[in-house]
């Protein structure tokens, strides 16, 4: 008699089958924004990090030469381009401009396409623009 039940339970029934596919679509409609929210931040954080590696590269070629506080990093070959180019490798974005200020010792970046991402990340209450300087410390607390 056992033998006869478990001959008649073979697959799974329509139902079953569409319960299944309604929990497996609830479950992607819950993981794929989480997904491109993830993503997105990624991507915010990589152009926080080419700023700062841009910084560095500054900061390399302030010590070769110490009387330079301005690099800029476009199809423009003066104004520092040669000097910051011997640092760099590969950046995204191809134009932009490093500021060392000498009386506070610091440096700021302008013009890069991180100013977007800092706002997404720390949403500051003075919003930044393409042309705004981007001192070096915000940089650094967009990446915590």
């Amino acid at each position: 008699m056992l033998k006869r039940f478990v001959k008649n339970e073979r697959g799974l029934t329509l139902i079953e089958l569409l319960a299944v596919i309604v929990i497996l679509g609830i479950i992607a409609a819950i993981a794929i924004p989480s997904i491109s929210n993830i993503i997105d931040g990624t991507r915010d954080k990589a152009k926080v990090a080419e700023a700062i590696q841009i910084i560095n590269a500054a900061k390399l070629a302030h010590a070769e030469h110490p009387d330079q506080v301005k690099w800029k990093y476009n199809a423009d070959t003066t104004n520092g381009y040669a000097a910051l180019r011997a640092y760099l490798d590969k950046v995204k974005d191809n134009n932009f401009e490093v500021l060392y200020d000498s009386s506070t010792k610091t440096y700021s970046i302008k013009a890069h396409e991180a100013y977007g991402a800092v706002n997404n990340i720390l949403n500051p209450t003075t919003r930044y623009t393409n042309d705004s300087l981007i001192p070096e410390q915000t940089l650094i607390d967009a990446t915590k």
